[in-house]
């Protein structure tokens, strides 16, 4: 795998300061202040906001900073319902196309999930979870379904993380993780079908959970939105 760059490794560090809260919905991306604050120049800052913005997490704006993206309850519902059909997808596909270093793949994401899920920061443990569900994705050997899966789930990374945080179930979703390999392994189509459908079942569940007691986590940025005079207007 190549290694990241610096783009990228600052686009991981916003992902996560989002994540967390540090930066919460609605709240302004300043290029400068969060450039001078990782020790970075503005340029590397400038192309990190732009992964975060392809990725739907932040919203760019003319002449101004960009600012978090807040998805409504509907909207992440749609996209749920997108994500499941397409993961369904891809576990049937894997069952069918993946080869046997890519199950050795998956069976090792998960072997680390649980090994480490009661040690690990608890974003540690989702993004292993993430990498679990990408994995069987790419075991399906399919780019173009490899492309929007990845768009749709970036697009729900915030949400998925907040319901996860919410409601940890850490037997259930290793013992459906655990399904899931077991079919995967055994090229069994309807064992898969059956415990991914379980897993994705939780996942609407948990964020209308999430959506209806969210005030009670954390007060909703409401900082009035101004230009940033030290942003440049955006070349065309």
């Amino acid at each position: 795998m190549p290694e990241e760059t610096l783009p990228e490794q600052i686009a991981n560090q916003l992902r996560r300061d989002i994540l967390r809260g540090k930066l919460a919905p609605g709240a302004q991306v300043k290029e400068r202040d969060n450039a001078a604050e990782m020790g970075v120049s503005r340029t590397p800052m400038r192309e990190a906001i732009r992964i975060l913005a392809k990725e739907g997490l932040v919203i760019l704006r003319p002449a101004r900073s960009p600012v978090v993206a807040q998805l409504s309850l509907q909207e992440v519902a749609d996209n749920i319902e997108v994500l499941t059909a397409l993961e369904m997808m891809s576990g049937r596909l894997a069952v069918e196309r993946a080869s046997a270093a890519q199950i050795e793949e998956i069976v090792e994401i998960q072997s680390r999930m649980e090994r480490l899920y009661d040690d690990i920061d608890m974003i540690d443990v989702f993004e292993l979870d993430m990498e679990f569900h990408k994995a069987i994705v790419r075991g399906a050997n399919n780019p173009v379904l490899a492309e929007v899966h990845g768009a749709i789930l970036s697009r729900l990374w915030r949400a998925r993380y907040l319901s996860a945080s919410r409601k940890r179930s850490r037997d259930r979703v290793l013992a459906q993780h655990n399904g899931i390999v077991d079919g995967l392994k055994a090229r069994d189509t309807e064992a898969v079908h059956r415990h991914l459908s379980s897993h994705l079942e939780h996942l609407l569940i948990n964020v209308q959970d999430f959506f209806e007691h969210r005030d009670d986590i954390a007060p909703s940025a409401t900082a009035p939105l101004r230009p940033d005079p030290d942003l440049p207007s955006p070349a065309a």
